[in-house]
């Protein structure tokens, strides 16, 4: 058991904020997480995949556990289908190009997204038309008051949107181990979603493929987001609000062109990113955080922002669209 003192956790963040943790180790296996675990059990524990959904606003107290479990396996395999298992650890984006490049369907559209495999179902990410839990089968976790470890299915998961158990009833009593894709080998395609449908017209696409619907994915993602190597970010940092189609129709009477998507009966989506940008934000910056000038929807360190400076922006950034509209914009990612 590896543990150190006072770590830098800027490498560890895509936000890239400097703060500190009181005591920092890393796990690759089952063994060393109950090992960890055990001894971290009357500390605070905080445990960290990628780093791509989360805001640090100030040094954490107690033991901050990095998960960095690999490996990549076939599980099983049908006539229709094929499962893949991969390590909570695992780049998320390098198992979504391994699948394309072996022609296996289903999460393509979730190019390009950062983070970790066990990132994935605590947020159910989603892009393009697609969440997680349209090809997720299965996961193994840790829980650590049982010390024991628990298979889930989709149902077990309680997915929402960017939501799921993980972030309700057993935040910060789980740790995803592994996670299990059910791909297809006969695709079935989701190309409706405007932008990637317009872009794969754009370039005449008629023949469709895993790789030709990941890569016309990065380049739109690319084209407005920024590369958190570059310019720090957590990509999305709000939800799209579902607000009743009576409060969306009172602000079409001023925005005849406000877009919305539908969503559960008498209900409809809006993006955060127009809300914001209506009030005035992209592109906005002081100091060294802004709200990014190509998508309002991400807001950015260009150097030296401190979490607390990033948060301060996203709360004017709500009470402003809340003055606006009425609507109250929720965090898509973890503050700290």
């Amino acid at each position: 058991m590896n543990i150190s003192e006072h770590i830098s956790l800027k490498p560890f963040n895509t936000f890239g904020v400097e703060v500190f943790a009181e005591q920092f180790a890393v796990f690759t296996n089952e063994n060393e997480l109950k090992e960890l675990t055990e001894y971290g059990h009357n500390r605070k524990m905080f445990f960290l995949g990628g780093g791509s959904n989360v805001l640090f606003t100030k040094d954490l107290e107690g033991l901050v556990l990095k998960n960095e479990i690999r490996g990549i396996e076939i599980t099983e395999e049908t006539s229709e289908h094929i499962f893949i298992k991969a390590g909570a650890g695992e780049e998320w984006h390098h198992l979504v190009m391994l699948c394309v490049q072996q022609g296996w369907q289903g999460i393509e559209n979730l190019a390009l997204i950062p983070g970790s495999v066990g990132a994935a179902p605590i947020q159910n990410i989603g892009a393009y038309g697609i969440e997680l839990s349209d090809c997720f089968d299965g996961l193994q976790a840790y829980l650590i008051p049982e010390k024991k470890i628990i298979t889930m299915n989709n149902e077990d998961c309680r997915f929402g949107y960017r939501n799921s158990i993980f972030k309700t009833s057993l935040k910060g009593k789980a740790v995803i181990l592994n996670v299990t894709l059910r791909l297809n080998k006969t695709p079935r395609y989701h190309i409706r979603y405007h932008a990637l449908k317009m872009a794969l017209e754009n370039k005449g696409v008629t023949d469709l493929s895993p790789a030709i619907i990941a890569e016309t994915v990065m380049e739109i993602r690319r084209s407005k987001l920024p590369d958190p190597k570059i310019i720090g970010n957590a990509g999305s940092f709000f939800k799209n609000p579902v607000v009743e189609i009576k409060h969306f129709e009172c602000i079409a009477k001023d925005y005849p062109s406000a877009p919305s998507y539908p969503d559960k009966d008498g209900w409809v989506k809006i993006p955060a990113g127009w809300l914001i940008e209506q009030c005035g934000w992209k592109g906005y910056r002081k100091g060294d955080a802004g709200c990014y000038d190509k998508q309002a929807l991400v807001l950015v360190n260009y150097g030296n922002a401190t979490g607390k400076e990033i948060l301060e922006l996203a709360i004017e950034i709500q009470n402003n669209v809340f003055s606006v509209f009425g609507i109250k914009l929720e965090p898509e990612i973890n503050i700290l």
